[in-house]
């Protein structure tokens, strides 16, 4: 079985979002494994981008646009389905699909939240102006989120990890890129 897929030109802000796992059902529909424990994205876009794996995706080559007819929760996953994907056998061919969607198209986040791409490569600096790091990941560990900053010292790469909670987190300026923390460059993390 083949699909026509739509080639596309990925968007320049697009934001790789998740990944397709498998087919789910008989209808069309496909499981989607998200990047983000709030895939509000998935939800709200109804023009994903797919771009094949290393290993996995045969159905097609380069980037194709998937129009979605519907995204939702399920279990631990998000489910979906799409225009052109009637059955199971279509479905499958989806497997392994790498889903970018365009920054554009994200749900504007409410005051004092943030999309964690957004804060990805912004500088830290505490209250007295000094340097901590620049942001290189962020870390989900339950209770709170997690800056992890890589820095220099004595020519040396170093991590450093922050708290990013409102008793830490005194600003974050994303046009100037740039989050201000009541934190000590010499504090133990």
């Amino acid at each position: 079985m083949t699909l026509a897929f739509e080639a596309a030109e990925l968007p320049a802000d697009a934001i790789e979002v998740g990944r397709i796992a498998d087919a789910w059902g008989i209808k069309g529909w496909f499981k989607v494994l998200p990047y983000s424990a709030s895939p509000e994205a998935l939800f709200s876009s109804k023009r994903w981008f797919l771009q094949p794996s290393e290993k996995g995706v045969k159905a097609f080559s380069g980037t194709v646009l998937l129009k979605i007819k519907e995204a939702k929760d399920h279990s631990d996953s998000v489910v979906a389905n799409a225009q052109n994907i009637d059955d199971r056998n279509g479905a499958e061919l989806l497997k392994g699909a790498r889903i970018f969607i365009s920054r554009a198209s994200f749900p504007t986040p409410e005051t004092d939240e943030y999309y964690w791409v957004d804060l990805i490569g912004l500088d830290v600096v505490n209250r007295e102006g000094a340097a901590l790091g620049q942001v290189r990941e962020l870390l989900h560990t339950g209770p709170q989120t997690v800056l992890v900053l890589a820095y220099q010292e004595d020519g040396k790469s170093k991590e450093r990890m922050i708290p990013f909670v409102g008793v830490y987190i005194d600003a974050v300026d994303l046009v100037a890129k740039r989050i201000t923390a009541d934190w000590q460059a010499d504090f133990d993390t």
